[in-house]
C-alpha cells in the first residue's frame, strides 16, 4: 500500500533530522549551555522515536509515482518543521508553538522571516540550529537524505522533482544518488570557500558559520539584530554579496564547469537574464538613492548588497531600504517576485520561469495577429514542450490566487496594505524582509496566530512550489486507490 511508503520514507527523513540535532547539542556543550544542549538531545530522541515508529510501516514495493513523491515531500517538510521547532518550545526560548513553528518553517524554507524581537537573547546553540536549518533546507533535506539513506531509484527521482525549484528538474548523472552527491559536493565546496574568505577577513568562526549558513541557503538569518550591518565592513558585504549571487545560480552550470565545459555554462540564457536584471537594478537604484549617501560609491555599495540579497531571496540587510525613494522600493518588490535561477538555493518565481512566461505571452499575442502561424517557445537553444509551458501558466495562476488569499486573511490583523502584501510576497518567495512593519528593521511578531499559520503555509508552499503542499489538502489525494495500491 502506497501510504506505507509515504510513512516509511518520512520516518527515514525524521531520523536524519534527529541526527542533525546532535550538532547544535555539541555547540551547546562547547559554549557551556548545558540546558540547551540537553534540550537538543531530548528533541533528537523524540524525533528519532517518531521516525522509528513510522519506519514500522514497511512496504513490499520500493517504487512510487509522481503523486506519492509530492505527498512524501509535503508531509516530510511539515514534520521536519514541527519536530525542528521542539528545541525552541522545550527550552522556552520561543515558548509559543505557533511562533516556534513559524521560525522553524522560515529556517528550513530559507525564508528568513522572524518573530524574534531580541535575537541576541537566544543561546548560541539555538541561534546555530536556527541558521543551520537554512543550510540544510537550501539544497533540500530530501536531497541530503538521498546521500545517506537508500531510497530506491524511481522513488529518488520523484522526490527530487517534487523538491527541486524551477519549471523542470533533471539528473546530472544516471543514478539519482550520485546526482545528490554531486549537488551537495558543489554546495559544500562553495560553503567552505565562503567560510575561509570570511575568517580571512577577521570574522570569528561562530559568526562566519552563521553567515555561511544564511548565504549558502539564501536564508538570511543572522545572530545579530542589525544583520550584516553589524560588522560595518565593505569587505564582508562584497564577499557575502558575491556569494549570494553565486548561490542563486543554477548548480547544473557549476557541474558543467567542473567537467571543463565552462563555455557551455556561460552561454546559459537564464544566467544572462539573471545577471542582466541584477546589473540593471543595482545601477538604477544606486542612481536613485545617490542623494541619500555621501558619494556614489556608497550608493553602489548599499544598492549592490540589497539587490543581491533580494533577487537571491536571501534577506540579509545592510540598509533600511524601506526608507529609500519609491522607485527603489518598487524595484525591490519586483525583484522579490522574480527570484533567482532554477536549480539554485534561491526562491521566487525563478528567472527561467519568467523567461518562459514572457515568451509564451509574446507567442500568444503573435498568434492573435496571425492565427495560422505555428510557433514554438524556445529556451536555452531548444524547443520547450507545451506541457512545460502549460505547467508554468498553472504555477503562475496558483501563485497569484494563493497570494490574494493570503493577503485577504492576514488583513484581519488590520495592518497596512503595504505590510500585508509584502509580508505575503516575502513568505511566498522565501525572502524574509518586506516593507512597512515587516521591513528590514522590522519583524513578524505583531501578526496574530492565524496570520502566522497562513504565512507559514505560504513559506512551505513557496519553497516546494505549491503542488506538494496543495495536494495534501485535496480530498482526492486520500481516496482509496490513489495512495493505496496493491
Amino acid at each position: 500500500m502506497k501510504i506505507k511508503i509515504v510513512l516509511h520514507t518520512a520516518g527515514l527523513i525524521l531520523l536524519v533530522e534527529a541526527f542533525l540535532m546532535l550538532l547544535p547539542a555539541f555547540v551547546g556543550f562547547i559554549y557551556q549551555e548545558r540546558s540547551s544542549a540537553l534540550t537538543f538531545l531530548a528533541s533528537a530522541a523524540i524525533t528519532a522515536a517518531a521516525g522509528g515508529l513510522m519506519l514500522l510501516a514497511k512496504s513490499s514495493g520500493a517504487n512510487i509515482y509522481a503523486r506519492e513523491g509530492f505527498i512524501i515531500v509535503g508531509i516530510s517538510w511539515i514534520l521536519l518543521s514541527f519536530f525542528g521547532c521542539l528545541p525552541f518550545v522545550i527550552s522556552r526560548q520561543i515558548p509559543a508553538l505557533a511562533d516556534a513553528f513559524f521560525e522553524t518553517v522560515s529556517g528550513f524554507t530559507t525564508t528568513g522571516a522572524s518573530i524574534l524581537t531580541d535575537i541576541e537573547a537566544l543561546d548560541k546553540s539555538m541561534l546555530f540550529w536556527r541558521s543551520f536549518t537554512h543550510w540544510v533546507g537550501g539544497m533540500g533535506i530530501l536531497v541530503f537524505g538521498m546521500i545517506i539513506i537508500p531510497l530506491g531509484g524511481k522513488r529518488s527521482m520523484h522526490l527530487l522533482r517534487a523538491e527541486s525549484p524551477g519549471p523542470s528538474s533533471s539528473k546530472l548523472v544516471p543514478k539519482m544518488r550520485d546526482t545528490a552527491r554531486i549537488l551537495y559536493s558543489l554546495y559544500i565546496g562553495l560553503s567552505l570557500l565562503l567560510l575561509i574568505l570570511l575568517m580571512a577577513g577577521g570574522m570569528p568562526l561562530y559568526d562566519s558559520l552563521i553567515n555561511v549558513f544564511g548565504t549558502a541557503g539564501t536564508g538570511g538569518f543572522s545572530n545579530h539584530g542589525a544583520s550584516i550591518a553589524y560588522f560595518d565592513s565593505e569587505y564582508f558585504e562584497v564577499v557575502i554579496g558575491v556569494f549570494m549571487l553565486l548561490f542563486g545560480v543554477n548548480f547544473n552550470l557549476y557541474y558543467l564547469m567542473v567537467l571543463r565545459h565552462a563555455r557551455a555554462a556561460l552561454k546559459s540564457e537564464e544566467l544572462h537574464w539573471y545577471l542582466g536584471i541584477t546589473a540593471f537594478a543595482v545601477i538604477t537604484i544606486a542612481i536613485n538613492i545617490n542623494s541619500l549617501y555621501e558619494n556614489f560609491h556608497q550608493a553602489v555599495r548599499y544598492s549592490f548588497f540589497q539587490v543581491a540579497s533580494i533577487i537571491t531571496t536571501t534577506g540579509f540587510a545592510t540598509a533600511d531600504f524601506d526608507l529609500w525613494p519609491q522607485y527603489s522600493r518598487t524595484v525591490i518588490v519586483v525583484l522579490m517576485m522574480i527570484g533567482a535561477c532554477a536549480g539554485s538555493t534561491g526562491g521566487g518565481l525563478k528567472v527561467s520561469r519568467i523567461i518562459l512566461l514572457v515568451r509564451s505571452a509574446g507567442r500568444g499575442l503573435r498568434r492573435m495577429l496571425q492565427s495560422k502561424s505555428v510557433e514554438h517557445v524556445r529556451f536555452e537553444g531548444r524547443i520547450i514542450e507545451e506541457e512545460t509551458v502549460s505547467t508554468c501558466m498553472v504555477y503562475l495562476t496558483v501563485y497569484v490566487l494563493t497570494a490574494i488569499a493570503g493577503v485577504i486573511i492576514i488583513s484581519l490583523d488590520n495592518q497596512s496594505f503595504e505590510t500585508n502584501v509584502t509580508a505575503v510576497l516575502s513568505c511566498l518567495n522565501n525572502i524574509g524582509p518586506g516593507l512597512g512593519m515587516v521591513g528590514p528593521v522590522g519583524n513578524f511578531a505583531s501578526f496574530s496566530t492565524l496570520s502566522k499559520i497562513v504565512l507559514s503555509f505560504d513559506m512551505l508552499a513557496g519553497r516546494l512550489e505549491f503542488f506538494p503542499v496543495l495536494l495534501l489538502f485535496a480530498p482526492s489525494t486520500w481516496r482509496q486507490g490513489i495512495l493505496y495500491h496493491k
